[in-house]
Protein backbone atom coordinates (compact mmCIF):
# COMPACT_ATOMS: atom_id res chain seq x y z
CA UNK A 1 0.00 0.00 0.00
CA UNK A 2 1.02 3.20 -0.35
CA UNK A 3 -0.02 6.70 1.45
CA UNK A 4 0.11 10.23 0.61
CA UNK A 5 -0.93 12.91 3.37
CA UNK A 6 -1.80 16.91 2.72
CA UNK A 7 -3.09 19.41 4.96
CA UNK A 8 -5.33 22.07 3.53
CA UNK A 9 -7.68 24.96 5.77
CA UNK A 10 -7.49 22.04 8.89
CA UNK A 11 -8.09 19.32 6.36
CA UNK A 12 -5.61 16.88 6.64
CA UNK A 13 -6.14 13.79 4.25
CA UNK A 14 -4.68 10.27 4.32
CA UNK A 15 -5.13 9.12 0.75
CA UNK A 16 -4.44 5.03 0.22
CA UNK A 17 -3.18 3.10 -2.43
CA UNK A 18 -3.43 -0.58 -3.27
CA UNK A 19 -4.32 -3.04 -0.62
CA UNK A 20 -5.02 -2.08 3.05
CA UNK A 21 -3.63 -5.44 5.01
CA UNK A 22 -1.85 -6.35 8.19
CA UNK A 23 1.69 -5.78 5.99
CA UNK A 24 0.47 -1.69 5.56
CA UNK A 25 0.05 -1.41 9.47
CA UNK A 26 3.42 0.75 9.78
CA UNK A 27 3.17 2.84 6.53
CA UNK A 28 -0.82 3.64 7.54
CA UNK A 29 0.57 4.65 11.14
CA UNK A 30 3.53 7.01 10.01
CA UNK A 31 1.20 9.25 7.66
CA UNK A 32 -1.53 9.40 10.38
CA UNK A 33 0.64 10.22 13.42
CA UNK A 34 1.83 13.56 12.43
CA UNK A 35 -1.42 15.07 12.28
CA UNK A 36 -2.39 13.77 15.98
CA UNK A 37 -0.02 16.33 17.36
CA UNK A 38 -0.62 18.86 15.20
CA UNK A 39 -2.57 21.78 15.99
CA UNK A 40 -3.08 22.36 12.00
CA UNK A 41 -5.57 19.96 11.70
CA UNK A 42 -8.89 20.18 12.69
CA UNK A 43 -10.08 16.86 10.96
CA UNK A 44 -8.43 13.57 9.25
CA UNK A 45 -9.91 11.99 6.40
CA UNK A 46 -9.19 8.66 5.03
CA UNK A 47 -9.44 8.57 1.68
CA UNK A 48 -10.08 4.66 0.21
CA UNK A 49 -10.72 5.93 -3.48
CA UNK A 50 -7.73 3.75 -4.76
CA UNK A 51 -7.81 1.28 -2.24
CA UNK A 52 -8.52 -2.00 -3.74
CA UNK A 53 -9.04 -4.49 -1.09
CA UNK A 54 -9.16 -4.38 2.79
CA UNK A 55 -9.26 -7.22 5.34
CA UNK A 56 -9.90 -7.44 9.08
CA UNK A 57 -6.56 -6.13 10.50
CA UNK A 58 -7.31 -2.96 8.25
CA UNK A 59 -10.62 -2.66 10.20
CA UNK A 60 -8.77 -2.89 13.27
CA UNK A 61 -6.40 -0.47 12.08
CA UNK A 62 -9.44 2.11 11.60
CA UNK A 63 -10.72 1.28 14.54
CA UNK A 64 -7.50 2.21 16.49
CA UNK A 65 -7.30 5.27 14.40
CA UNK A 66 -10.58 6.27 15.33
CA UNK A 67 -9.53 5.93 19.44
CA UNK A 68 -6.60 8.07 18.75
CA UNK A 69 -8.70 10.69 16.92
CA UNK A 70 -10.83 11.31 19.55
CA UNK A 71 -8.42 11.11 22.38
CA UNK A 72 -6.68 14.50 20.25
CA UNK A 73 -10.14 15.73 19.50
CA UNK A 74 -10.33 15.10 16.10
CA UNK A 75 -12.58 14.62 13.71
CA UNK A 76 -12.22 11.69 11.42
CA UNK A 77 -13.57 10.78 7.75
CA UNK A 78 -13.68 7.72 5.85
CA UNK A 79 -14.09 8.56 1.76
CA UNK A 80 -14.23 7.59 -1.51
CA UNK A 81 -14.98 3.82 -0.87
CA UNK A 82 -15.48 2.23 -4.23
CA UNK A 83 -17.77 -0.64 -4.37
CA UNK A 84 -15.87 -3.74 -3.00
CA UNK A 85 -14.72 -1.63 -0.23
CA UNK A 86 -17.83 -0.18 0.68
CA UNK A 87 -19.26 -3.68 0.96
CA UNK A 88 -17.02 -4.66 3.66
CA UNK A 89 -17.50 -1.22 5.67
CA UNK A 90 -21.11 -1.92 5.38
CA UNK A 91 -20.98 -5.52 6.62
CA UNK A 92 -18.32 -4.34 9.49
CA UNK A 93 -21.37 -1.67 10.87
CA UNK A 94 -18.81 1.28 9.88
CA UNK A 95 -21.38 3.36 9.25
CA UNK A 96 -22.10 2.99 13.17
CA UNK A 97 -18.38 4.06 13.91
CA UNK A 98 -17.44 6.03 11.65
CA UNK A 99 -18.57 9.25 9.68
CA UNK A 100 -18.39 8.07 5.93
CA UNK A 101 -18.53 10.53 2.95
Amino acid sequence: MQTNTSIKDGKAVVALTGRFDFNAHRDFRSAYEPFMDSPEARSITIDLRSVEYLDSSALGMLLMLRDKAASAKKDLFLANAQAGVKQVLDIANFGKLFQIV
